[in-house]
């Protein structure tokens, strides 16, 4: 891969990544953004959370413009418009106008995911789809992070201040598309390579009759609907801290400092989500045997993690008495001298290595399964209903915690609520095994239909250029068996 290739994709992550950190900015400010706008804490979470629901429904909008039209300028339009609502976001004075700002964001901030991730798919070749998507991924969680640790660091003394740097970022962020290589779409399919090789171009696009199709592919419907319960699973996970935090003060520690050791806790735990590349990696050598092994790698992890999350939540935490350190230095300073606290963190080190082989190969089995036309509006159909999943889990955990509360005093209630939605992941496994079954006659219908179009494109060059060509058939759509409208050739 040529080093310009190499610094698009990195370009790309990076402005994955710079994605999720508009996302998590507002929840760790809530406070002093309340107090300036003057209204409760939670009407700021309704904020957030219609933010999520107008972020996932306009990417659906946003894939399919990429998907029919050139992408470039789309992610740079969706870029500058979620700028510009970072930069209202600044000049907010009231809570309607930070409202109107933070929605603005959200429309534009649907493009980045959608179509960088069609994009990122015409990078990479099929070989290596896994090991790249799982660093795709690992850039969206590094994302999140970041933007909890940038708000805190920066947004302390003036709420406003981490939305002034991310402003800038998105102009620059904006800027370094016209940097980036020309990606063609298509141009990573060794089906297509005959295409490029003579100076053609790809020019199928998506087209609104297709989208039945789409939806009706059954690997698609096995790949966009184990989002609504694998979220849901995965979603519970946000009360990890809650629960490190409830164990902590069942052994003596006070409510601040047990919150602090529940979140570090949570942190640290959560380190096994980096081993997504490891899942990645086994994607793709499985799938050069076998095209359903992305597919297997991905059931097997979600399914042999369950039982790892079993054991780390009702594992006991023996947490060294408080002796007025803080919270950082006692956990680190135990953790690899406490038997339990080590035990626990190698646990969940290993629970999320396994179901985070989840990430890559979802992403990879979409580029896979799909002609390069399909591949922004498929992922953002997934994505939305990823979001319904994790707003579920979010929702619907909170009060199951507080009706076991009744038979079951913290941390047990936490711990066996934990427990239960860990179940969600049985049907998630059995959705990826399914498509395990299916994804081999897709992909090789992909594999026949971008022959069969690079063939046509060849001819059609041939014959245009021949001294035997006849006359110029009508311009007009023509239609493959799966789809996707050629453009009139320029």
């Amino acid at each position: 891969m040529s080093f310009h290739r190499v610094y698009s994709v990195a370009v790309f992550i990076v402005l994955a990544s710079l994605d999720n950190v508009a996302i998590s900015l507002v929840p760790p400010l809530y406070s002093p953004i309340s107090r300036s706008l003057g209204v409760g804490e939670g009407a700021l979470g309704v904020v957030t959370a219609v933010g999520y629901l107008v972020t996932a429904v306009a990417a659906v909008g946003w894939a399919y413009a990429g998907d029919r039209t050139d992408r470039k300028p789309v992610l740079m339009v969706g870029t500058l418009i979620w700028a510009g609502g970072t930069v209202g976001t600044v000049a907010a004075q009231g809570y309607w106008s930070f409202l109107t700002a933070q929605l603005v964001a959200a429309v534009g901030l649907g493009a980045v995911g959608s179509v960088g991730f069609s994009v990122v798919s015409d990078l990479i070749s099929p070989r290596r789809r896994g090991l790249v998507m799982s660093l795709w991924g690992l850039s969206q969680g590094v994302g999140t992070l970041a933007g909890v640790l940038v708000a805190s660091q920066l947004g302390g003394a003036d709420w406003r201040r981490p939305f002034v740097v991310l402003a800038v970022l998105g102009v620059l962020a904006a800027a370094a598309y016209f940097t980036t290589a020309d990606i063609r779409r298509g141009q990573s399919e060794p089906d297509l390579a005959a295409v490029f090789a003579a100076g053609e171009e790809y020019e199928h696009r998506i087209s609104r009759a297709e989208l039945p199709g789409i939806v009706a592919r059954r690997t698609n419907v096995w790949l966009i609907l184990q989002g609504l319960t694998a979220q849901a699973a995965f979603g519970s996970l946000v009360w990890l801290p809650r629960l490190f935090q409830a164990r902590a003060e069942a052994q003596g520690y006070d409510e601040q400092s047990a919150i602090q050791i529940g979140g570090i806790l949570a942190t640290l735990f959560q380190l096994g989500g980096v081993l997504s590349v490891v899942g990645g990696l086994l994607g793709d050598r499985w799938q050069r045997r076998d095209p359903g092994g992305r597919a297997k790698v991905a059931a097997i992890g979600i399914l042999a993690g369950v039982p790892l999350y079993v054991v780390l939540f009702f594992a006991p935490l023996s947490l060294p008495a408080p002796d007025g350190r803080s919270a950082t230095a006692l956990v680190f300073g135990a953790m690899f001298t406490t038997p339990s606290l080590l035990a626990a963190f190698l646990c969940a080190l290993l629970a999320l290595a396994l179901t985070s082989a989840n990430s890559p190969n979802w992403f990879a089995l979409i580029a896979d399964a799909n002609p390069p036309e399909h591949r922004g509006t498929v992922y953002s159909l997934g994505n939305l209903v990823n979001g319904v999943g994790r707003a579920a889990g979010n929702g619907v955990v909170g009060a199951v915690f507080a009706a076991l509360a009744r038979s079951f005093p913290p941390p047990t209630n936490l711990a066996v609520g934990l427990a239960a939605f860990q179940a969600f992941f049985i049907p998630t496994g059995v959705m990826y095994w399914l498509a395990s079954r299916t994804a081999p006659a897709d992909i090789e219908a992909v594999h026949d239909l971008l022959r069969a179009r690079a063939a046509a494109e060849i001819a059609g060059a041939d014959g245009a250029g021949g001294p035997a060509a006849g006359p110029a058939p009508a311009a007009g759509p023509t239609t493959g068996s799966a789809g996707g409208t050629r453009r009139p050739r320029r």
